[in-house]
């Protein structure tokens, strides 16, 4: 326990942090609370329109970090990878939607666990709070998790807890508490500067100041059951926004996500990092701070540990989304992000059924690409082929419209990328696309639907997108496309 400690000692001092755990002995509670698809579309990140204080004043009495990504931007492969500390293609997680035949769920394998399986063996008490969704691509032996609520722990137990609250999932309902106007958000540019773009955007916000005020419900708690004091926190995102480019998809819109932690006492309030960390750095934080040795060294890194302060990349990657087949690559740096489509042949808004039937924007980028309205910075995505490699300059291009690929002035830069996004392919297993793979899946038709029926759809979503808070109304059911 003595060694523990002096590891603690070094890696909280690293961080810029107060002091160790009080007491050697005395184990910290882990909360991590999880919002849905959701990236840094909150006040304390700079996004106009929104008012999340709950978020905003755990930030200030913690730490938030702004270069921070999951290693897939959909949940079932993001939530595996988070769970078990390693990228989601080395551990077989990689598929999202791993049902009917040949897509079963298989276990862990090299002796992997599950971090709930390692607190429990620890002395923890395991429990998943509000939303019951766990979503991950393995077979265990027992339950993730031993429980509901950490009030069902025994007295002194440390306990772990996953929250998730899913409000900033699509529906995105509207909060009649703090309605936003639309003229008062800001829209990223490959969206359509469009009435309706703004008040979907506009409602997801809303959505997020709602699940701000169940976190501050949480965080009360805490205060109330006099727990804050040794309950280290994280907040942070399972994969990006629910909006065209944004899940699904490697650009940062997808895979860009808060990641904040608070410890008081052990994490200095106040600071702001731009260290280049990942969700399933977070597993092997809290196996840190927990005093766990796993008997194998995870592909995540603890958060405030030298090898995350000097990173240069963070690695994702997508694969089958439901039965839409389709296969991406990512490394990104602090100035640049390289994207290998490995199949190129598909267009990127090939048929996903989810998509088509959550996404009002969708619709309308649909009608004005099929009427030619769209500038070319936003006609790229509905192209009906991809290219196989996207170079992006994020510091001068945040919003990843200018493809560097074939300029003979980042030549280098792209084969230096390459290199090493091969070299960490070839580490986590990585087994690529296969021709059987290729082949399957929904069939890759495009476009999807013909202008009529985009604009009737579009019909569909506009009494819903802007609805007032109050309604009732209800979303509209948007028919499956009849592909051949």
């Amino acid at each position: 326990m003595k060694q523990i400690s002096i590891l603690l000692l070094i890696f909280f001092t690293i961080a810029g942090c107060t002091s160790p755990l009080k007491t050697a002995g005395d184990k910290p509670n882990i909360i991590w609370i999880m919002m849905e698809d959701w990236g840094y579309e909150l006040s304390c990140y700079g996004a106009k329109g929104v008012h999340t204080p709950n978020i905003d004043q755990f930030a200030a009495e913690g730490i938030r970090y702004t270069h921070s990504f999951c290693t897939a931007p959909v949940c079932s492969p993001s939530r595996s990878a988070m769970i078990t500390g390693f990228h989601q293609n080395y551990i077989g997680a990689n598929q999202h939607r791993t049902q009917g035949p040949g897509w079963e769920k298989k276990p862990l394998p090299y002796g992997i666990k599950p971090i709930t399986h390692l607190l429990e063996e620890a002395g923890y008490y395991t429990c998943l709070m509000a939303s019951q969704k766990t979503d991950c691509n393995f077979l265990t032996d027992k339950p993730l998790f031993m429980g509901k609520d950490w009030s069902e722990r025994a007295e002194g137990q440390p306990f772990f807890a996953q929250i998730t609250f899913g409000g900033t999932h699509r529906k995105w309902l509207r909060d009649p508490e703090r309605p936003i106007d639309e003229a008062n958000v800001e829209l990223p540019p490959y969206y359509p500067d469009h009435p309706l773009a703004k008040r979907d955007w506009a409602n997801g916000l809303e959505a997020a100041q709602s699940v701000d005020r169940q976190i501050g419900e949480i965080l009360q708690r805490l205060e109330d059951e006099g727990l804050v004091e040794n309950t280290l926190i994280f907040i942070i995102g399972d994969n990006g926004r629910c909006m065209p480019r944004g899940k699904q998809f490697l650009y940062d819109g997808g895979i860009q996500v808060p990641i904040i932690a608070r410890w008081p006492g052990n994490i200095k309030p106040g600071l702001v990092s731009r260290d280049m960390v990942m969700t399933i750095d977070i597993a092997a934080t809290i196996l840190e701070v927990a005093g766990i040795r796993p008997g194998y060294e995870t592909h995540g890194k603890p958060l405030f540990g030298k090898e995350v302060r000097h990173r240069k990349y963070i690695f994702a990657a997508r694969d089958k989304m439901d039965d839409t087949h389709d296969a991406m690559r990512a490394i990104r740096s602090a100035e640049y992000k390289l994207i290998h489509n490995l199949m190129p042949e598909r267009a990127y808004c090939q048929y996903n059924r989810y998509k088509e039937a959550s996404y009002p924007v969708l619709a309308l980028l649909n009608v004005m690409n099929l009427k030619g309205e769209l500038p070319p910075e936003q006609a790229a995505f509905m192209s009906p082929v991809k290219p196989e490699f996207e170079l992006y300059d994020v510091q001068a291009d945040p919003f990843e419209l200018n493809n560097l690929a074939e300029d003979p002035e980042y030549a280098k830069v792209k084969e230096k990328l390459l290199a090493e996004l091969n070299k960490w392919r070839e580490e986590i297993k990585d087994q690529g696309v296969t021709d059987q793979f290729r082949k399957g899946g929904w069939p890759a038709t495009y476009p999807t639907r013909s202008l009529a029926e985009w604009e009737a759809i579009l019909a569909l979503w506009e009494p819903w997108v802007f609805r007032e808070p109050d309604s009732r109304i209800q979303r509209p059911e948007i028919e499956p496309a009849s592909l051949e």
